[in-house]
């Protein structure tokens, strides 16, 4: 414990700091500034804080976004006062829609120098609107122990409102008077014998990482799913802390109602393949078969967090209109087809262990889930072919999840065997490639527009336990390198997966090498340009696509890596990619470009995607 008695400043800063050492915060990431002086030197000297000096603010804050994504503690972020904070705007969006917790520290003058055209000085109260799960200005520091007690519980406050009852952002304006720096007053020097610590800190202590679920607000309505004979889970857009037990709970539900499970790319769930054989990973393009899509209509839907990101999916189910039940602990809505909706407000690990404690206890729902087909593995649950459970008479119809069934293993193949015969250096196919090759456990960071997409086209579903992360709180493309590196900092070596434009709109993420602990390697997706406008029905008009949409820039990237002293490699085939995935280096950053052809792979798209379903039997 470190409280610095040097003058009103230093005290109120450092007890600040501790008290939040207390709580559990383990680092913080401060911009340079001079009125954030008193917060820069007390997260700085105190030795259970890993302070990290980041130069830019926005790069900071997504760094900042990243570290406390992987963790799932919040993460303090510091800047001075004026527009320094607004820079943190992009990444307290993200935070707030992607449900992660930062704990955002802007200094500031004092009131009295405010709107007196004093230097540096903007309105800073309530800065971010409505996103902030919380937000307050502190009071001037003061050393009056009935101020200090303030400090402290109104720190205490927010620490918890940061993570509960859901992760988000909170806001404290923070306002110094001068002396900034740590000089000596006197005035001060008899709180340092008055104070007691151990009595002061006492009542402080750390909550738990993962809060007890609220209670549903609306019953699980197992017995309604156990009687449709077209059910269907949907597992959407996923960064579980314990993946694999998310994973196997999603599957126990699966296997229990024998239900079909189309799992998103960025879930994990492809990466935990034997858990459950029921794994639907090429719905996308199952769905692009019109008649096939028809036949595959659902009349109930068990949606796991968010929708997947396909459009097909999206729009098959807004005209199917099933009965929907939508799995998670937030209190957002994650409705975004208006169905007809309800939600059940619990993790989906609840779930799980609910069809594991009715089955133990051999109560009258624990009988509907097929104790006679059920495999007990090394690997989990596993579930009897489906021509098996139809000879033990499970009840539930298995016409349905043998076709999704049919459907999959031949359009997956298809579609392996695609990408593993193409030649050319098409991006899609990077995407698959990192399926079958990364490192087993491989944190791995999509970028947003294309790669999201490729990954949900392309990547195979296998037992790798690679754990995807994002940013699809508000799909955008800034602070894409930051985030990552953020992920991936004293981590085990990482991945992203990214576009050229959006590395562009955050190379001053590559500012962070010299502080940046681990090894982080970039896919380099250069099509020159925004590929995803492509896909969109602006590209059928030329004139404005290029010039305003695609926005090619031409850019050197081997010069730009030489500026920042990050190693660059130029990918001219697959099996030279291949070679540089695994293993993957234990410290740095590195770039792989790999070139490819914007024009000709949205031909490519738009010619075969629509083709690997044509064939599977209707």
């Amino acid at each position: 414990m470190l409280i610095d008695f040097r003058n009103t400043n230093t005290v109120w800063a450092s007890i600040l700091v501790e008290t939040l050492t207390r709580l559990g915060l383990t680092t913080a990431v401060l911009c340079p500034g001079s009125r954030s002086t008193p917060l820069t030197v007390a997260f700085a000297q105190h030795s259970q804080v890993e302070a990290i000096p980041i130069l830019d603010e926005r790069s900071a804050a997504f760094f900042a976004l990243g570290l406390a994504r992987k963790s799932g503690l919040p993460v303090a972020l510091v800047c001075t006062s004026g527009t320094a904070g607004a820079n943190f705007y992009p990444a307290i969006i993200e935070a707030r829609e992607s449900r992660v917790p930062l704990l955002i520290l802007t200094a500031d003058r004092p009131p009295e120098l405010r709107d007196c055209h004093s230097g540096q000085t903007i309105d800073q109260v309530k800065l971010y609107g409505n996103y902030p799960n919380w937000q307050t200005e502190l009071a001037v520091p003061s050393v009056e122990i009935s101020m200090l007690r303030y400090l402290r519980q109104t720190v205490i406050h927010a620490w918890e409102r940061s993570r509960f009852p859901v992760p988000g952002i909170v806001h404290l304006n923070c306002p110094f008077r001068d002396p900034l720096a740590p000089i000596r007053d006197p005035a001060v020097t008899p709180l340092k014998s008055q104070f007691q610590a151990d009595d002061f800190f006492a009542a402080i202590t750390p909550a738990p990482l993962h809060p007890c679920p609220p209670a549903p607000v609306h019953p699980i309505p197992y017995s309604d799913w156990q009687e449709c004979d077209r059910g269907l889970i949907i597992a959407g857009l996923a960064q579980p802390r314990n993946p694999k037990a998310y994973c196997h709970a999603i599957s126990q539900l699966s296997q229990a109602l024998n239900f079909p499970l189309l799992a998103e790319g960025l879930s994990p769930l492809r990466n935990y393949a034997h858990l459950n054989p029921y794994l639907i990973s090429t719905y996308d393009l199952i769905l692009r078969n019109r008649q096939l899509a028809q036949q595959l209509t659902p009349t109930i839907v068990i949606q796991i967090g968010e929708l997947p990101t396909s459009k097909e999916l999206r729009t098959w189910l807004d005209h199917c209109q099933p009965q929907r039940w939508i799995i998670d602990p937030s209190h957002h809505n994650l409705d975004a087809l208006h169905g007809k909706t309800t939600h059940l407000r619990i993790p989906i690990e609840e779930i799980g262990q609910w069809i594991t404690t009715n089955k133990t206890q051999n109560q009258t729902v624990g009988a509907g889930l097929t104790d006679n087909v059920v495999d007990k593995t090394d690997n989990g649950t596993k579930p009897a072919p489906i021509e098996e459970q139809r000879k033990t008479g499970s009840q539930q119809n298995p016409y349905y999840l043998k076709k999704w069934c049919d459907a999959q293993t031949q359009v997956r193949a298809a579609v392996d065997q695609e990408m593993a015969e193409m030649p050319q250096l098409f991006e899609g196919k990077a995407a698959w490639l990192l399926s079958q090759y990364l490192p087993a456990g491989t944190p791995l960071f999509i970028a947003n527009s294309m790669p999201v997409r490729d990954v949900e086209f392309f990547w195979a579903p296998g037992n790798t336990e690679i754990q995807p992360w994002f940013n699809r709180g508000a799909n955008g493309i800034d602070g894409t390198l930051s985030t990552a590196l953020g992920i991936a900092h004293r981590n085990q070596s990482a991945v992203m997966l990214t576009g050229d434009l959006a590395l562009l709109h955050d190379t001053n993420g590559f500012l962070l090498n010299k502080k940046f602990i681990g090894h982080l390697t970039i896919i380099l997706i250069n099509n020159n340009g925004g590929g995803i406008f492509e896909m969109l029905p602006i590209s059928q008009f030329y004139p404005p696509l290029e010039e305003f949409f695609a926005t090619p820039q031409s850019i050197n990237f081997a010069q730009l890596c030489l500026t920042y002293g990050v190693e660059h490699q130029l990918i001219q085939s697959w099996q030279q990619l291949q070679q540089l995935l695994n293993p993957l280096p234990n410290q740095g950053i590195r770039v792989l470009e790999l070139p490819t052809n914007r024009k000709a792979d949205a031909i490519w798209r738009q010619k075969y995607l629509g083709q690997f379903a044509i064939n599977p039997a209707t």
